[in-house]
Parts: structure tokens; sequence; C-alpha cells
């Protein structure tokens, strides 16, 4: 008999599905954080897209996964040591390195984690492959993982193939990721579109609503 396999559009199931928040720092989107791009003003392509667009989605995305139980999870770059001895070569090489008294690395205020949301400081482009997000998605019951952050390109790219290969159907919230250009977002959005079902913030907030409504 053949197999009927979920689309990657499947419906989200309550106690099943989990909204990953990725790189939402203050660092990399407060205008001066960043020691890379010091020089840039709030007026820069990036600040505005995630100021007026990327962040409030974020927002709404959390506080609808909130509203109806969704399980909600972060990931932070964010080194385990103060001097960064434990990163790994590539930020070393980078170099990239945010310790752990720094208070720029945390989330921006209005997407901290609330309760007991978990989250994961990690120190490659890929939270899959320098944290446990496997094994705790997995004891967590999650099959459906929603994801949104920065950048589109690098950080958000890599869950959303590495989730994908690891069996979770996976939704891209195309409006609430973004890139240092609108067209490294645009490309990157084109790239990997075959590893999971991009949708808009609407279109997510409604889903997590009905998830309420059916409880």
């Amino acid at each position: 008999m053949t197999e009927t396999l979920p689309g990657r559009d499947a419906p989200y199931q309550s106690g099943a599905t989990a909204l990953l928040i990725v790189d939402m720092q203050r660092i990399w989107l407060e205008p001066g954080c960043d020691p890379d791009h010091a020089d840039l003003t709030a007026d820069h392509y990036f600040y505005r897209e995630t100021a007026t667009r990327t962040i409030p989605n974020a927002e709404r995305l959390l506080a609808a996964a909130r509203a109806n139980g969704v399980e909600v999870l972060h990931t932070i770059i964010q080194s385990l040591t103060e001097d960064g001895r434990d990163r790994s070569l590539d930020h070393k090489l980078t170099p990239m390195h945010v310790p752990p008294s720094m208070a720029e690395g945390l989330p921006v205020a209005s997407l901290v984690p609330v309760g007991d949301e978990i989250m994961l400081p990690k120190t490659s482009s890929g939270i899959f492959n320098s944290t446990n997000v496997d094994y705790v998605l997995r004891n967590l019951g999650i099959r459906q993982l929603v994801i949104a952050g920065i950048m589109t390109d690098q950080c958000v790219d890599m869950a959303v193939r590495d989730a994908a290969d690891r069996g979770y159907l996976v939704t891209c919230v195309s409006d609430a990721c973004a890139s240092f250009t609108q067209q490294r977002h645009d490309t990157a959005l084109s790239a990997f579109k075959g590893y999971c079902w991009t949708a808009d913030t609407a279109t997510v907030v409604a889903r997590f609503n009905a998830l309420g409504r059916n409880a």
C-alpha cells in the first residue's frame, strides 16, 4: 500500500507545532551595535526593513503562538565562554564572537523569551549543527516547524534546509525574515523553496489562531 504523505503546507497540528525565532538580537538589529557595520545608520535598507516589517511581524507571530499553545523557541548567536574559545572555526575566522555577558547579544526587547520559552545559543549558521535543537524538538513532540528571523540567506536558510532533512514539515514566514539586501532575501527564498512551505505572517497567524479555536 502506498503511504499518503502530508504536504509541506499541511494544516498545523495542536501539540506538534513550534515557532523558531532565529537570531533576532540587538547586536544585529540596533544600528551602531554590530561592530562590522558600526558606520551604518537607521536609514540603511536592512535596519529600515527589520524595524518596519521583520520585527513587527515576528511580534505578531509570537503573540499568536503564545495565545494558542504553539511551542516557542529562540536561537541566538552566542559563545558559551567569555573568550569564545568554544566557537566554531568559521566564527573564529570571520571573526564573530558574542560573549554571554554582552547585553546586546540578547533579543530585542519586544522579542525576548517569556516564561519558560527555550533559548538556544549557537556558534554556527545552522542551529541543528551547534545545538541540541533536534533532540529538544523531538522530546517536545514537534512535527511542524515555523521559522522566522535573520538572515534569510544564512542562518534562516540553514535552519530550513536542516529541519527538512531531519523530517520536519517546515514553514518559512517570508515577511518575518530579512537579509542585508532585498535581492539577497528574494534569492534565498527562491533557492530553498523546495525545502519548505513559504507563507506570509497573516497566513501563519490565522493558522495559529485556528489551533486555539479547535482546542
